[in-house]
């Protein structure tokens, strides 16, 4: 506070100053302009000349270089009383003296006040004195001010957090559902706290890990666990903070990081989306981003180079890692690539263990049911669930969390907002035809996964959805599941083609089909399940990345890729023909139980299976193999 009032004082006391100064010189009446205003009647300079060749003219004062002069007269018209006039004098009147001075009139010349030149030197001086007063301001700033926020001339500094010693409040006990990733990461833990134990048989300490794995795994939480468990100093940083507009800056940010690094080693340097400064080299259009790659070879240089470093252990991650530069990865930079992947069902539950310890759940809810109902879902995903059903819980007015808030919450994470519910029509029972196509087919045909939910309550851009839930965690998928995927997957165009024929099939299919148009050729394509044999022709469709793959070239002829449009259509052409047998052999099953879910708008799995068992002859469920 003293070191404001001091600068505030700094910059007012000038200008109180210089304001003094040129009120003073503008806006102060001299005694010259005093005497003008005392002036009330004007006289014209004719006028003037008659009332001094009659000798009215007492005396008479000249201002502004002989322009103006105030004349005091003796005027007949007041009883000849004394009256003071101005008058404008013409600009060369060089006889008006002379005469002045031949008819003994009184008569005096004031000099014209010199404010324009005072204002002038002042006007000259104010801007220097207030250039070096901000220079000098800045320059304090930049030094170090206590408590000032700018440091205008540290923009080549690091902007790594720095915590001596890092209570980020997280713990491995904290952190679920990664348990390899988890222990890993501990060792090196145990490297920095006990270093003997594994120095003792000649083992040196990792330089560096790159924790690698999808978004919202936990990659960030397992840094800060670290952070919080190792008790060494902490610097964190992001990789966009690194590179700026100013070439050689983000360079030099990482000289800085790493020397700050040194002197307080052993440490942690964990370095978050470090894609954004490791992308390879001349990847780029035109040579790349050439500051990009400056900072780069200088975090080479410093994990790895001439030096080395000591005691300094990097921890990195990315979801990237494809695009990622060789000389990163190379073992002596990055020692260790730890995969931190979507979590099976043993790790979701134990994830939402974790977040359920401040929910209040009835004692109804089975974490157990719901971690069966999440696949895919990673550790941001059910922190998400868990906090959408106590939203729900809340909106609704209830003292805990119970099985519906968990499955609206569900529902509302994978496909999105509960829309206003569809009003009786032929739209809603062509819908509820389309949802019970796709239902009944998963639920006849073998190796499907079996049905959760049907209902006609709009979600997100669909008006109707069915929820399939798997019995188990698939890593594997055998040809015949992939053919009854693309079965169900038909379900509700071919339910909407036998019911309302041909003319009335609707657009509602469009994201089914692409489904089946992918899987059918992934089928052919990747994983050899076709008449072209085991041949893997594409690789999987990832992201592109600009300079590697925007000149990729496809490796099959043009009568392979004539083949392969073959065997994708016959695929498709097959499981639409047998979609389309179930259905009609099925018809009277499936118009009871679109009456009931046009009158119920949802019905749950069970209860499904159970109407399909009552209505249908199948004994078990057929397995459909296609003929190619």
């Amino acid at each position: 506070m003293k070191a404001s009032w001091r600068i505030i004082l700094l910059w007012a006391l000038p200008a109180l100053v210089i304001g003094f100064f040129v009120w003073q010189s503008a806006f102060a009446p001299s005694s010259a302009e005093l005497t003008q205003n005392t002036a009330s009647a004007r006289m014209s300079y004719g006028r003037f000349l008659e009332y001094l060749d009659v000798g009215r003219v007492t005396s008479v004062d000249l201002f502004d270089s002989g322009r103006t002069a105030i004349v005091e007269a003796v005027d007949p018209d007041l009883d000849n009383r004394v009256q003071r006039f101005r008058v404008d004098l013409p600009g060369n009147a060089p006889e008006l003296i002379s005469r002045l001075r031949e008819s003994e009139i009184s008569f005096d010349i004031h000099p014209m006040s010199n404010n324009g030149a005072i204002l002038g030197i002042l006007g000259n001086l104010i801007f220097p004195v207030l250039l070096i007063a901000g220079l000098f301001f800045l320059f304090r700033r930049s030094n170090g001010v206590p408590g000032g926020p700018g440091q205008a001339m540290n923009f080549a500094k690091s902007k790594a957090r720095f915590q001596m010693e890092a209570k980020t409040g997280v713990m491995f006990d904290d952190v679920a559902g990664i348990e390899e990733a988890k222990e890993e990461l501990q060792e090196v833990v145990t490297f920095l706290k006990k270093p003997e134990r594994f120095t003792a048989v000649g083992a040196r300490i990792p330089k560096g890990v790159l924790l690698v794995g999808p978004p919202g795994t936990g990659k960030t939480l397992l840094a800060k666990a670290i952070a919080g468990e190792a008790g060494v100093p902490f610097f964190s940083i992001s990789g966009s903070e690194f590179v700026e507009m100013f070439v050689g800056v983000g360079a030099s940010r990482v000289r800085d990081l790493f020397k700050k690094a040194k002197e307080n080693a052993p440490c942690i340097i964990f370095i978050d989306e470090i894609d954004a400064v490791g992308r390879q080299r001349g990847a780029g259009i035109g040579g790349g981003n050439d500051e990009r790659e400056q900072t780069l070879n200088q975090l080479l240089t410093e994990m790895d180079g001439f030096e080395g470093n000591t005691g300094i252990i990097i921890i990195a991650a990315t979801n990237r890692p494809d695009v990622l530069d060789s000389a990163l990865l190379r073992p002596g930079r990055f020692d260790r690539q730890v995969t931190v992947d979507a979590p099976d069902i043993k790790g979701r539950l134990e994830i939402l263990d974790v977040h359920a310890r401040n929910k209040k759940l009835s004692d109804e809810i089975s974490l157990e049911a719901i971690a069966r109902r999440t696949p895919g879902f990673t550790g941001a995903d059910l922190a998400n669930l868990l906090n959408e059903a106590a939203i729900l819980t809340a909106r609704r007015r209830k003292e805990a969390i119970t099985m519906l808030e968990i499955d609206d919450a569900v529902d509302r994470v994978i496909a999105g907002m509960e829309g206003t519910p569809l009003v009786d029509s032929k739209s809603k029972r062509l819908i509820a035809y389309h949802e019970v196509g796709h239902a009944i087919v998963g639920t006849l045909v073998k190796n499907h996964d079996p049905v959760q939910k049907v209902t006609l309550i709009p979600r997100g851009q669909a008006q109707g959805l069915t929820w399939f839930t798997p019995g188990e965690e698939q890593f594997l998928i055998s040809k015949s599941q992939l053919m009854a995927r693309i079965m169900g997957a038909l379900g509700g165009r071919v339910a909407e083609q036998v019911i309302f024929g041909d003319a009335e099939v609707t657009t509602g299919a469009g994201n089914d089909l692409q489904q089946v148009t992918g899987m059918a050729r992934q089928m052919v394509t990747r994983f050899g399940m076709s008449d072209l044999g085991p041949l893997s022709l594409e690789t999987q469709q990832g992201e592109v990345f600009l300079g590697r793959d925007l000149m990729t070239r496809s490796e099959y002829s043009e009568e392979i890729a004539a083949r392969i449009d073959a065997q994708v259509r016959s695929i498709v052409e097959h499981c639409y023909d047998m979609t389309t047998k179930i259905i009609k052999e099925n018809r009277m099953v499936m118009d009871r139980l679109v009456d009931l879910l046009v009158e119920k708008e949802t019905i749950d799995g069970e209860e499904f299976r159970q109407i399909v068992a009552e209505y249908t002859n199948v004994p078990e469920k057929e397995q459909f193999v296609p003929q190619l």
